[in-house]
């Protein structure tokens, strides 16, 4: 296994996760001769704390030098993890929360919050109680017992830079060959493929790069509305990939819940953690050592759709003033034969969430407050937490990005809670419980950087989304790959809560065990399982995963209380 890639013992002095590169030749020559730690360890010695900014890849590093300081750093989406907790003059560190915790360690109830809200923990915080997790493109220096905490990368983008689109389109290409080829470190390659455009793109690169057919996986479910292993067989019979197919069941969830669940250093509630698992198994059984997803395109490209729905919200704030207030706002709240008109119901939603303000809009379908916090939790819970502190946190870092373009804005946003909280650690524990390791070519630093200085018109040209990369790969990839809409490794998991017993036993005990912890009312559960699930199972199936999860990941670690009162 090359060097920094062994899991961290939190009384280590230095370490090095990932796979670093180095741009200085001279480092890059002792990083091929004595290894990523060398070469780390020198940088830090010339460059100080700046040194992150001169490193590509992904990476969590903990360096120590001469004078007795510490230096602690993560790449621009923290691929790789580093948590740390500082008692007294004493500063511990490791890759995951839980053992820098300990088996002592104490559970905060805002992160339980925290939870609850996003389905998982954004960094920094962490579950636990004085343990924090070094955000992206973070690092920090622990000098005579004080730790600062920068970042060192924060998202800039050149909007006024313009350059001809055939141009662009000849140098986003090579930056795509050069992404997948730095991912080729002489294992076995694999690829996710879920018939979308980002996995569909990695793997027909990686076949074009290496001359050879591309190894692709993808995961399919027999339920109507979350299958697309048609568009995953599109693509591979396009790149004529090795292609191998794994159709999860319920049964295959019941056996893999607890183990998904209790992997991770916290709760983690994201559905698609166990299909990742699944089809990473599946590759590993077929010699694969090495796994590439396509994330971070949608992100980088602006390929989601609340992207193309928030510029609509937006021209309503460009209406004058006056117009706003004296004239729309009154008349869509009055009564009468006005409000029976065909469309005027449908205006008026569009103008009650016009006029929040971002990013409190992206939350207005937020699960948990649409459900109604009091109606959820229990009294004690909520009197122990502060429940705007998430929006607080999210403007902090949707009002950080150094733009003035709105996509661009909120793909920043995204870089933080959908690739760096989200969507990247599942891929990495999915891919880690399976015994693999994950790269991600689509988050090459050269790639980021050219996102960044993409015209926001290119990502979101009116209302078609990621306009420049459809087009720029329009003679790559096929016909119906590109026109397609996104879906994903979707879970049909409240579908089959409503038909398969095993996996609603399973359920059911998780969401009892939960009933004394005094988080969530035990009247709420009642109600989420006999009358909210039946209603809408794909909707409310959902707040039953994420209690599940938690309870299962709670039930795996005994020594640990949920809350303050007493199990």
């Amino acid at each position: 296994m090359p060097s920094g890639e062994t899991t961290v013992n939190i009384k280590s002095q230095a370490f090095c996760l990932g796979t670093s590169r180095f741009s200085d030749p001279d480092l890059a020559a002792v990083s091929a001769r004595e290894g990523q730690l060398a070469a780390w360890t020198r940088a830090f010695a010339q460059y100080g704390a700046a040194v992150p900014s001169r490193v590509e890849g992904d990476f969590a590093v903990a360096l120590a030098d001469e004078r007795g300081r510490l230096f602690l750093a993560v790449d621009r989406f923290s691929i790789r993890t580093l948590c740390y907790k500082l008692t007294g003059e004493q500063l511990s560190y490791g890759e995951r929360a839980d053992e820098v915790a300990g088996p002592e360690g104490e559970m905060d109830p805002q992160a339980i919050f925290d939870y609850l809200y996003f389905h998982v923990i954004p960094a920094p915080r962490t579950l636990f109680k004085n343990v924090f997790r070094l955000s992206a493109g973070h690092s920090a220096l622990f000098d005579k017992g004080k730790l600062t905490v920068t970042p060192y990368w924060v998202p800039s983008f050149e909007e006024r830079l313009r350059q001809p689109i055939g141009k662009l389109k000849v140098e986003f290409r090579q930056l795509l060959r050069n992404a997948v080829s730095h991912q080729l470190d002489g294992r076995h390659i694999g690829c996710f493929l879920s018939g979308g455009t980002d996995s569909s793109t990695v793997a027909g690169v990686l076949g074009e790069v290496t001359g050879q057919s591309a190894r692709t996986f993808s995961i399919g479910f027999d339920a109507a509305g979350y299958d697309e292993m048609a568009f995953a067989r599109i693509a591979a019979k396009h790149f004529r990939t090795e292609h191998h197919e794994h159709y999860v069941t319920p049964e295959d969830l019941v056996r893999a819940i607890p183990l998904v669940a209790a992997s991770f250093d916290q709760p983690f509630g994201n559905s698609s953690a166990v299909p990742a698992y699944f089809c990473a198994r599946m590759a590993k059984s077929a010699g694969v050592e090495r796994m590439l997803g396509g994330d971070g395109g949608d992100e980088l490209f602006g390929g989601n759709s609340r992207y193309a729905k928030q510029r609509l919200f937006s021209h309503y704030q460009k209406l004058p003033a006056l117009m706003r207030r004296d004239f729309l706002e009154p008349l869509l709240r009055s009564s009468g034969k006005f409000n029976r008109i065909p469309g005027v119901r449908k205006l008026a939603s569009y103008v009650e969430q016009a006029k929040v303000p971002m990013p409190e809009r992206m939350q207005m379908y937020n699960l948990l407050t649409r459900l109604g916090l009091r109606e959820v939790l229990t009294p004690e819970f909520l009197s122990s937490i502060d429940t705007g502190g998430p929006m607080t946190e999210m403007s902090k870092v949707y009002g950080s990005a150094q733009t003035t373009s709105l996509v661009n804005r909120m793909l920043a946003y995204d870089w933080k809670y959908t690739l760096a909280d989200t969507d990247l650690p599942k891929v990495v524990g999915a891919t880690a419980l399976a015994g693999l390791q994950v790269g991600f070519p689509l988050l090459d630093n050269r790639l980021v950087d050219f996102s960044q200085r993409l015209a926001p018109e290119l990502k979101l040209k009116g209302q078609q989304l990621r306009w420049f990369f459809k087009d720029a790969l329009r003679d790559f990839l096929p016909t119906e790959i590109i026109n397609k809409k996104k879906q994903g490794f979707g879970l049909p998991f409240g579908v089959w809560l409503t038909q398969h017993g095993r996996l609603r036993d399973l359920a059911l005990a998780s969401l009892e065990s939960l009933r004394q912890k005094g988080v969530v009312r035990a009247e709420f559960l009642d109600r989420l399982l006999k009358e909210y699930l039946p209603q809408h199972p794909g909707y409310y199936g959902e707040m039953v995963w994420i209690l599940m999860m938690m309870a299962q990941w709670h039930d795996s670690r005994s020594s640990y209380r949920l809350h303050n009162r007493a199990p």
